[in-house]
């Protein structure tokens, strides 16, 4: 879960809206490669952070009953396992992009458990097959894991209310032709716009359903889990716009 504070409580986001928000935006640019990469690729940005660990007591709570945040989540293998083998079932383009993101996220924490580095090599190896068997080069799966990195990114950046104010800029990432992008808000309540612009539209809307809960603390998982399934769902919607 993403989890921001509110005034009378907690406003949660599930990683699984986060990553559609995050396909929102790469639909938005201009289409990478030919239709079936291109679909794979929205995909691999829709589904990349599914086969969340199921609640087993106090997973989704904090030490201090608060709702946990996904930061405050250790690396699981069993998610990533999970996640590896449920791509398997949309083909090898979408695994090679989900086995990337994997690697991108984890090869830094190569030695901080028993059982990852394994699990990395595996990913290695399974890449290098799947590029050879595809015919796809190595440039080419790197820009389209790219553009999936950039869209999480900024996706993160909406969900965890990480704009800045008063009109400054805050760099997202660096896209699938090398070039680095900042996001900004120009005027307060405005749109936000990118530069330099990668977008298709000149402007656009993208949005994610968000839970509004007032419960501060919980007892277990079971009663976070409630207090979600009765929680109010709120769309936040933001605008983007390519004149500032």
């Amino acid at each position: 879960m993403i989890v921001n504070h509110t005034p009378d409580g907690w406003q949660i986001i599930y990683q699984q809206m986060h990553a559609l928000l995050a396909a929102q935006l790469a639909w938005q640019w201009p289409p990478l490669g030919p239709p079936d990469r291109w679909v794979g690729l929205l995909a691999a940005t829709t589904q990349h952070d599914d086969e969340q660990q199921h609640w087993d007591g106090h997973y989704g709570i904090t030490a201090a009953g608060a709702p946990a945040n996904f930061t405050m989540k250790e690396f699981s293998l069993k998610q990533a396992t999970r996640l590896m083998q449920a791509a398997r079932f949309q083909g090898r383009w979408r695994s090679l992009l989900t086995s990337m993101h994997l690697s991108t996220l984890y090869e830094d924490m190569r030695d901080e458990h028993e059982a990852l580095p394994a699990f990395l090599d595996e990913q290695q190896a399974q890449q290098k097959k799947w590029l050879r068997e595809l015919k796809v080069t190595k440039s080419e799966a790197r820009q389209a894991y790219d553009l999936l990195h950039w869209c999480d990114r900024l996706s993160l950046i909406l969900c965890r209310q990480e704009v800045p104010e008063m009109g400054r800029a805050l760099e997202i990432y660096t896209g699938p032709n090398g070039q680095r992008y900042e996001v900004r808000q120009p005027a307060p309540d405005g749109p936000l716009t990118v530069q330099p612009w990668p977008f298709r539209e000149q402007q656009f809307e993208v949005s994610v359903e968000a839970l509004q809960v007032r419960q501060l603390q919980f007892r277990d998982d079971a009663e976070l889990a409630a207090a979600l399934r009765e929680a109010p769902v709120e769309t936040l919607r933001w605008q983007f716009s390519a004149q500032p």
